[in-house]
């Protein structure tokens, strides 16, 4: 372990929906979080010296034989322990108390009543909104444990051993609907399991360049980079380790947004000067993803013939040991790569699920263990400029996952056009900067219009735009109905081969940020 993630909080899954807030509420806090499965092993978890252990919430139920398994010997740990939830429930199951379905449960915000003001409830106010999600409730608590607030129907809210190293909660307190859940995870992070502010972007920047340093030593690395922050958040980094062993290559497989390649070169080798190459891999791409319509497919298919084009590039340009990509944490966590056996996956991502075994690369991934949010952070303190730090993500397939069905010349075509003109309007009317992310999607359906008197049978766009902290949860951004009128407008006018398009308002879940 890394000094920059000594005294780190290790959190253990149990299916919750909102495990991967839970790790950026601590990360907030300045201090490292991790996820692991819930039946990581107790010689894992020891082996991580944590500072403090969450226990997430989960749609089990601790007395059925469906609920998911847990090494009982973490309980033991000389650590501080919370309970969200399903996490309140096991430490009350497994510390002699009871745990029942009434059949009446709690959801949304509810009112709670705090009655001891020390440990975690410390400096919160004796009445609190929270946000609640559950069915199972206490009973029965366990011996040597205090009740330290309930909810307005008499319901155990929250709850901690006599000494306060063992603590659980009913409610979240790393929803935003929670008042005052930064409150009580500040009281726990600092004055109970006494956690450092050290995961910050200054140190991980002055680590990861030292790691970067050791790693490459006198060798040469290729980086991989598309124009978002991601990579080029990694493309500065690796730079600014080794300087002229980093060589940069922006591969263009076809599929990207119109100009963008041009735009991409110029920003990274002017703007913040990358030595940068653009190779156009076009044909390979649009040959090897000829008459492929299944998403998954797709994916895994680009991220072979990238690695394929990278081992190829690499040999001519003087055998770069190692390959740089900007793999994030939230891309590892929906790939499954570290989850459980009950864990299912999303999507590979082509840096992650895509990649084969038999490539010549060893990889390096600076920021594997970041969300965006923190590697805006990062990049800020790069001082890369504003404009590339708040650049919406998109997808190293590019717009290979936002052309459902077949992939032609002529549908990304029409997709970059309508794509083009979408976000040109955001900018214009002040609408991009507050969303998460915004593109067109071309579906396979054609459908009658009327242009010009005359009888049209053309393509459908599809437009998506969310909100969202991490890409992991998001919801569908409210557009003001004049923007939307205006882009549809644009694009049904400029846009050869488009005759209507429709506004996506589905959130994930259930639903997917990308369509594919």
């Amino acid at each position: 372990m890394t000094k920059l993630k000594t005294g780190s909080v290790l959190i253990l899954d149990f299916g919750s929906q909102y495990t991967q807030l839970i790790a950026r509420r601590v990360r907030e806090n300045d201090v490292f979080s991790e996820i692991l499965p819930s039946d990581t092993s107790l010689k894992t978890v020891v082996s991580k010296d944590p500072k403090a252990i969450i226990l997430s919430g989960g749609p089990a139920s601790v007395f059925t034989d469906e609920a998911p398994f847990f090494n009982k010997d973490i309980l033991n740990i000389d650590v501080p322990i919370l309970g969200i939830c399903y996490g309140l429930h096991l430490l009350v199951h497994h510390n002699g108390g009871i745990v029942e379905s009434t059949g009446e449960g709690e959801y949304g915000v509810a009112s709670i009543k705090i009655n001891i003001d020390k440990g975690i409830t410390k400096n919160m106010s004796t009445s609190s909104k929270v946000w609640m999600s559950h069915m199972d409730q206490v009973t029965v608590i366990p011996k040597g444990w205090d009740i330290i607030a309930y909810s307005s129907n008499n319901i155990v809210a929250a709850m901690a051993s006599n000494d306060h190293r063992r603590i659980a909660t009913q409610f979240h307190p790393e929803v935003s609907h929670t008042e005052e859940g930064n409150v009580l995870l500040n009281n726990f992070l600092f004055d109970i399991a006494g956690c450092e502010r050290n995961w910050t972007p200054g140190n991980f920047i002055e680590e990861q360049t030292r790691l970067l340093e050791q790693t490459i030593g006198d060798d040469n690395i290729l980086v991989g980079v598309s124009g978002g922050v991601d990579s080029t958040v990694v493309a500065c980094l690796i730079n600014k380790a080794v300087g002229e062993s980093c060589f940069a290559v922006l591969i263009d497989h076809g599929l990207l947004r119109k100009n963008e390649a041009k735009d991409c070169v110029d920003s990274l080798k002017e703007g913040l000067g990358i030595n940068i190459h653009l190779y156009d891999e076009s044909e390979i791409f649009f040959s090897r993803l000829k008459g492929i319509k299944e998403p998954e497919k797709k994916r895994k298919i680009i991220g072979d013939q990238f690695i394929r084009s990278f081992d190829r590039i690499a040999s001519e340009s003087g055998n770069c040991k190692f390959l740089g990509q900007g793999t994030l944490y939230p891309d590892i966590i929906e790939s499954g790569m570290n989850k459980g056996k009950t864990a299912h996956v999303i999507k590979s991502h082509h840096n992650v699920g895509g990649l084969p075994d038999d490539m010549n690369f060893k990889l390096i991934e600076p920021l594997k263990d970041l969300f965006k949010d923190e590697v805006r952070k990062v990049g800020s303190a790069l001082n890369i400029p504003e404009e590339l730090i708040l650049r919406h993500p998109f997808p190293g397939p590019g717009l290979g996952v936002r052309i459902i069905g077949d992939i032609t010349k002529e549908r990304v075509s029409i997709l970059q056009d309508a794509d083009e003109i979408y976000i040109n309007i955001l900018k214009d009317e002040g609408e991009y900067n507050n969303i998460w992310q915004a593109f067109a999607v071309l579906i396979p359906v054609k459908t009658v219009g009327v242009m010009g008197d005359q009888r049209t049978y053309e393509n459908l766009i599809s437009l998506r735009a969310v909100t969202s902290l991490d890409g992991m949860t998001a919801d569908w951004y409210r557009m003001p109905v004049d923007v939307l009128s205006k882009i549809s407008n644009n694009i049904v006018n400029n846009v050869n081969g488009v005759n209507r398009v429709v506004y996506d308002i589905t959130s994930k879940p259930p639903g997917t940020i990308e369509w594919e």
